[in-house]
Order: C-alpha cells, then sequence, then structure tokens
C-alpha cells in the first residue's frame, strides 16, 4: 500500500488505535496482577509493542511518547529532561521511547517531521504535542499545561527554577498548532516570522524545514516514486522525490546517501539541483546531527 502523506501533522488513524477491546482486556490484566506490577516510569517500545506499551496503557495512565533517534548528542539533555519528569510524575504518567532510526516504519506511522517529537496517548487516542529538543523548564511547562487539563498534578519545580521558567514562543505554539490542523501554508509564515526575529533559532529552522518537506510530499504516491527510482538511475525528480520519501520514513541516512550518489553522477543543472536539495533536507535536523555530518563529508568528497 502506498504512503499516505496528505494529512500531515495529523496522527489520528496514523497508528492502529482501534483495538478498544483488546485495551480493555490488557487494562483488566494490569489491575488484577495488583501494585506490585506497577509500571516503569520509562519503557522502549517499537512498532511491534506500540499497541500493547502505548496505545492500550493509555486507558490506564497518559503515556507521552519521546521519538527520537537515542545516539544523537544534541536530544540527550532533552532525553535526560524527560526521564527526570516522568520519575517525578511518581506514575502519574508514562514516558515510551521510541528509537524512530532503528524503526523506520514507526517512523512513518508517526507522520515526524523533526527529531525530536513528542506525542500524548490519552484514552486510547493519540496527538502530537511539541517538536525539538526544548529546554528542561519549558519541556516543564508544556508538559504542564497538557497535564493540567487532565487532572494529572507534576511535582512542583523549585522557586527557582519557576522564576526562570520562559514562556512559550506565540509564533512557535501557533506554527504546533497549524500543523496539528495540516495548514502548512500557517505553519511556515509561523515559523518564518519567529526566524525573523530569532534567526538562529534552530528548532525554527527545523521546524520550516519539515514544513517544506512535507507541503512536497502533499499527494505524492510513496511507492510510485520508490519504483520509478530503483527503474532509473539517471532520473532525477525521481530521486529527490525518493530522498524526500525516506526523509519523511525517518530513513535519513537513506536519503543522504541517495543524494550524494546523484551529485557524483550528474553535472551541472541536475547536480546542482541535487547538492541544493540535500542542503534543505539537512536543515530539518540539528546541524550537528551524526548523519548530517556524515552526509557533508560525503557531499564534500563527491564535489571536489
Amino acid at each position: 500500500m502506498a504512503a499516505d502523506f496528505t494529512r500531515p501533522g495529523s496522527l489520528y488513524g496514523a497508528v492502529d488505535l482501534g483495538a478498544r477491546k483488546q485495551a480493555l482486556d490488557a487494562q483488566a490484566r494490569r489491575e488484577a496482577a495488583g501494585p506490585g506490577a506497577a509500571d516503569a516510569a520509562v519503557i522502549e517500545v517499537n512498532s511491534a509493542t506500540f499497541n500493547t506499551e502505548v496505545v492500550e496503557r493509555s486507558l490506564s495512565v497518559p503515556v507521552i511518547v519521546e521519538a527520537t533517534v537515542p545516539r544523537a548528542e544534541q536530544v540527550r539533555d532533552f532525553s535526560a529532561a524527560m526521564e527526570k519528569l516522568a520519575a517525578e510524575a511518581a506514575g502519574g504518567w508514562i514516558l515510551a521511547r521510541v528509537d524512530v532510526e532503528a524503526d523506520p516504519q514507526l517512523a512513518q506511522a508517526l507522520r515526524m517531521r523533526a527529531v525530536p517529537t513528542v506525542y500524548l496517548a490519552f484514552q486510547g487516542q493519540l496527538m502530537p504535542l511539541f517538536e525539538g529538543p526544548l529546554p528542561e523548564q519549558q519541556l516543564r511547562q508544556a508538559l504542564a499545561q497538557v497535564f493540567e487539563q487532565l487532572g494529572v498534578e507534576l511535582a512542583a519545580p523549585q522557586e527557582e527554577e519557576a522564576l526562570a521558567e520562559p514562556p512559550l514562543d506565540p509564533d512557535l505554539l501557533a506554527a504546533e498548532q497549524a500543523m496539528d490542523k495540516g495548514d502548512l501554508a500557517a505553519a511556515a509564515a509561523a515559523y518564518e516570522r519567529l526566524l525573523a526575529r530569532s534567526p538562529s533559532d534552530e528548532g525554527a529552522k527545523i521546524g520550516l524545514a519539515g514544513v517544506r518537506l512535507f507541503t512536497r510530499l502533499q499527494g505524492v504516491d510513496a511507492d510510485e516514486v520508490l519504483r520509478r527510482a530503483a527503474a532509473d538511475p539517471a532520473d532525477v525528480d525521481a530521486h529527490i522525490g525518493a530522498a524526500d520519501v525516506e526523509m519523511a520514513n525517518g530513513q535519513v541516512d537513506e536519503a543522504f546517501d541517495r543524494l550524494v550518489g546523484l551529485v557524483r553522477r550528474t553535472a551541472a543543472a541536475d547536480r546542482e539541483r541535487a547538492r541544493v536539495h540535500l542542503l534543505g533536507l539537512f536543515e530539518t535536523l540539528p546541524a550537528d546531527d551524526p548523519s548530517v555530518s556524515k552526509a557533508r563529508r560525503a557531499l564534500s568528497n563527491a564535489l571536489f
């Protein structure tokens, strides 16, 4: 079945959230096990365990899903902060971590645009919360707002931390809300406003690049594009499109390798198109991401 890129920003239906009877049965089994079988605050999940560990579990306790690439240095502080807040919640909610590099199928189902991306699973429904490695205090505030609506209390931060806590940027919120609605134009405009005020804001750069990626993928038949690229190494349009598909599927290294290879075997305008497109895909990830660094070296070798 061809991948559907027609609803970016909406996760409803992306993962099977309809197995209500199985979920209720699983909840009954957990309750029968008693308090001695309490769930851990942090769990690792993949496409095989997502329905049981996230969707079913969310019927009895909220689950925050952190979709990330654990080996990337730039997300380690963020992941540590997530674990800290999960521990503080003392079972009020569970953190489920997904390694999207190791599980591109799940990355595709989640319709990810940036690493990390955070989702909430609650009462069998999954919804996006925010993107990017937020600082701890901004992360604390974002989760507090979510759990306040759900009636889940988080541990109070220290007084000095609360005083230093920055408010969420209104354009960032506007961009995320627009993406949730599938309004790519509004999301791009919000990210552009943020960058006009803060040109060095890496999260906004990543977000805007992700919006542009999914804009290009609107109405694209992913399987057809990949077939075209496999059939003709000289089809520049197909390989550029296939790189977009792979990027959206979480196959970062494959997308980068494809475009570096295209740079090697083309010339003139086609070579420049491949190079510029690759640079654009670099912007969907943090600048110090290991995959970006590796691909930049490979691109330099291909060019010179």
